[in-house]
């Protein structure tokens, strides 16, 4: 029998022992976390949505008439015009012809790649795609290729290679770099190879574009352009849930074809309400996102400042490179004295030899508390590791 045991305790020497975190009370930067108070920078929402009072209401007030659970998968019974609903304002937000919700991210990404890409066709992933994407590509059976991070001209040269029907998927925005993908020239060698582009733009809805439509519409591209955008609700928009927007014949063949669409029943109508709730708001409010960039750039400054090395990222993504497992789980562990709350990712999360500290932001931070973080920093900066401090930049 296989020595479970054993595993966890190698893990454990190597650094990449994992717990949880028992969180009190609704997410917001200064939350409760395993009874004490501290001030959180690891969260994904990004907007500070998930503890709107206007989307609480929503949901609150759309219970009596949508009752709790879904009750059953979309196509027997519970597919509730709350959803329908959701559905065409999602699709309108993306400026795409139709929409199709499900009830998670990572299920988005298994049941989309999977029914688009089959046994005797390839798949082009760059190498630092999300885990939901990788599972995706391994459960459709079809030939995967890795193209190296971002490298157009690797990915062109791999297309003109190949014949069949083909799939090229990247995220918009990476999840644990911060960068943005090349989505222009993307879609350009897309078009020239006849490859189908998905993109899954989990971390740009609502926080990058017009009116926070995404880093597509960012880089002012078409639906024509990026046939399948594939996007998550439980991060900026902050309720959960997500979403494939492209054509109307598309979304009626994932209908048809996406298993976990079709065999898992589905979410509470009542989230649905609170989501378009919160659409609405991120298409309104253009003054949060302005104040979540202008704490991104005072972040930059002053870790930079501190000889920090961070990624080059302008999103709310700021990872803070470290290297070695050890040395970033002790300066997650000497921030968490101060009262500040970063996770340490390691492998496999990211690769070998990248540990990093995860900064994320929200428009529900204050100035005040970047500047908190940012002296918490300044006294932990004797424990990181030689090649991981940088020559002050100075501001």
């Amino acid at each position: 029998m296989r020595d479970f045991g054993a595993e966890i305790e190698q893990r454990k020497q190597a650094g990449l022992y994992r717990t949880r975190r028992l969180v009190s009370g609704p997410q917001k930067p200064e939350l409760i976390a395993d009874g004490k108070p501290l001030l959180s920078f690891c969260s994904n929402d990004y907007l500070g949505l998930a503890n709107h009072a206007g989307n609480i209401s929503a949901l609150s007030e759309a219970l009596p008439e949508t009752g709790l659970g879904g009750a059953a998968s979309h196509l027997v019974c519970g597919h509730h015009d709350a959803h329908h609903q959701l559905e065409q304002r999602l699709a309108e937000f993306t400026q795409r012809s139709s929409a199709l919700f499900f009830s998670t991210g990572y299920m988005a990404n298994l049941g989309v790649i999977s029914a688009l890409a089959g046994r005797g066709d390839t798949i082009f992933s760059d190498r630092l795609n999300h885990a939901s994407i990788i599972d995706g590509c391994i459960l459709s059976r079809a030939k995967v290729r890795r193209y190296a991070h971002g490298d157009v001209s690797s990915l062109e040269a791999m297309l003109a290679q190949t014949s069949g029907h083909k799939l090229v998927v990247t995220d918009g925005v990476f999840s644990m770099d911060g960068d943005i993908a090349p989505l222009k020239e993307l879609a350009r060698v897309c078009k020239a190879h006849d490859a189908l582009l998905v993109v899954d733009d989990a971390h740009g809805i609502g926080v990058l574009g017009p009116q926070g439509r995404g880093s597509v519409l960012e880089a002012g591209l078409s639906e024509a352009d990026v046939p399948v955008l594939i996007g998550t609700l439980g991060k900026a928009v902050g309720t959960s849930g997500a979403f494939v927007a492209g054509t109307e014949v598309l979304m009626d063949y994932l209908v048809q074809k996406a298993r976990t669409y079709i065999y898992t029943t589905a979410m509470p109508p009542a989230l649905a309400k609170a989501t378009y709730a919160s659409i609405d708001l991120i298409e309104q409010d253009d003054a949060r996102r302005t104040h979540l960039q202008a704490l991104i750039a005072r972040f930059r400054a002053g870790a930079q400042e501190l000889g920090y090395q961070l990624m080059p990222s302008y999103t709310p993504i700021q990872p803070i490179m470290v290297g070695d497992n050890h040395a970033a789980l002790a300066l997650s562990r000497a921030l968490e004295e101060q009262g500040i709350l970063v996770t340490a990712i390691r492998p496999p999360t990211v690769p070998e030899g990248e540990a990093r500290l995860r900064v994320t932001l929200s428009a529900a931070h204050s100035e005040a508390q970047v500047d908190r973080l940012l002296k918490a920093l300044a006294r932990c900066r004797s424990l990181l590791p030689e090649q991981a401090v940088q020559e002050p930049v100075a501001v």
